[in-house]
């Protein structure tokens, strides 16, 4: 009788074990199927999303700055330098909310550097400017090939752009761009604001191939046009080693071929090598380099003073990948936030709490003055503090994401 007794509740807890490997089982596969849906929200609505808009917003600056140029400035009008000033804002928003996925094709081809390296060597500027032949290099469509070719990523990009169009955090006026320039850089040559825009238009072609190739590396389905100028490039647009674009290959997770062996693995590359990369590079480069004195002329966006609209943008990012749209104030049913949420994750508030934390504390600096002027004030550390703080949840989360 003893015998049978212990036999049945040996029985009895092999089938509760089966049991609880089978509720395991089945817990599991219901978060792989719940980050799948958020991941396939997420790239579409967030990644393509962003960087179609920001490869139709650096075509229509191209378009802008080419017809500036071949106008002549004593031909433009204020109006119209004010439009193509709207226009680099518009597309320089869009790249700032893309910094939350600089891993892929912004990072192994080069693109983040090349178009978003600061401070402007000015001195440099001035030399290759006050040189009438290269600046004869720089015209037209073939100038967009020699500035990509010859120029170095200290006189390319957006800083290159902004440094023309806007000076002490306003529009440059046709006045200015009528005469010759007059930084301090400029001392001793002669530069026209008409070589200026030959300049700045050369680089925003350049800066819109750059973008056209975001586009194409990470959406199969980018615009025909987009397609069309990379492979006139001939530049790569796939995976080293693959056939697939990014976009693909983070779709394809769990599968032979992907990069990512997990949708776990997937979702806490989404948090690490994009949220909390960008966390680090605001609070402790971006912010951190001049607020430590470490180097007081690291400052992002100066010319503009659109500095702190640039970090805000830069933590929207992370919003809207964790809230899976482009634009988002709040989150999609399927979208990473919410597989934190419905999985009891319980840094979830605490996640939420400093996503909001740190946009408000970047919004108190601006609107007590532009970073290039306020840089060593408390505010600025204590919105470093809380940022930091918000890349240490992001870091948690997907640390917990992993041993699910």
């Amino acid at each position: 009788m003893k015998k049978k007794l212990i036999f049945g509740l040996a029985a009895a807890a092999l089938v509760m074990t089966a049991c609880d490997e089978e509720k395991k089982s089945e817990d599991s596969v219901a978060l792989d199927n719940d980050i799948k849906a958020a991941v396939e929200q997420y790239v579409p609505n967030v990644i393509y999303s962003t960087y179609n808009d920001l490869a139709s917003e650096s075509e229509e600056l191209y378009d802008l700055l080419a017809a500036a140029a071949e106008k002549g400035v004593n031909a433009l009008t204020q109006a119209e330098v004010d439009a193509i000033c709207a226009k680099f804002l518009q597309a320089r928003q869009s790249w700032e909310e893309s910094e939350a996925f600089l891993y892929g094709a912004a990072t192994d081809f080069g693109i983040d550097p090349h178009i978003d390296t600061w401070p402007l060597d000015a001195p440099s500027l001035a030399t290759a400017l006050s040189n009438a032949e290269q600046v004869e290099s720089l015209e037209g469509e073939d100038g967009i090939a020699y500035a990509s070719a010859k120029l170095g990523a200290e006189l390319l990009g957006f800083h290159g752009i902004e440094f023309i169009l806007f000076r002490d955090g306003q529009n440059r006026t046709v006045e200015a761009l009528r005469g010759n320039e007059d930084d301090e850089a400029f001392n001793g040559k002669t530069v026209t604001g008409a070589q200026e825009l030959i300049y700045a238009a050369a680089v925003a072609g350049d800066l819109r191939d750059n973008c056209y190739r975001l586009s194409v590396s990470w959406n199969p389905d980018a615009p025909e046009a987009y397609q069309e100028r990379c492979e006139e490039l001939e530049v790569p647009v796939s995976m080293t080693g693959s056939d697939k674009t990014y976009g693909e290959n983070m779709l394809g997770a769990a599968k032979a071929g992907s990069t990512y062996a997990t949708w776990q693995e997937t979702m806490a590359s989404i948090l690490v090598a994009g949220c909390s990369n960008i966390c680090n590079e605001v609070a402790n480069v971006k912010m951190g380099n001049a607020h430590s004195g470490e180097d007081v002329n690291y400052i992002e966006s100066p010319y503009s003073k659109k500095s702190f609209q640039d970090f805000i943008d830069n933590i929207l990012s992370i919003q809207y990948s964790l809230y899976g749209k482009a634009g988002a104030t709040a989150p999609e049913s399927k979208s990473i936030i919410n597989v934190l949420k419905n999985y009891k994750y319980d840094g979830a508030d605490a996640l939420q709490n400093k996503l909001n934390a740190s946009v408000d504390a970047l919004k108190a600096c601006q609107a007590k003055g532009a970073f290039v002027d306020i840089y060593t004030d408390a505010l600025v550390q204590a919105a470093m503090d809380v940022i930091n703080e918000l890349d240490e949840e992001l870091n948690k989360a997907a640390e917990w994401i992993v041993k699910q």
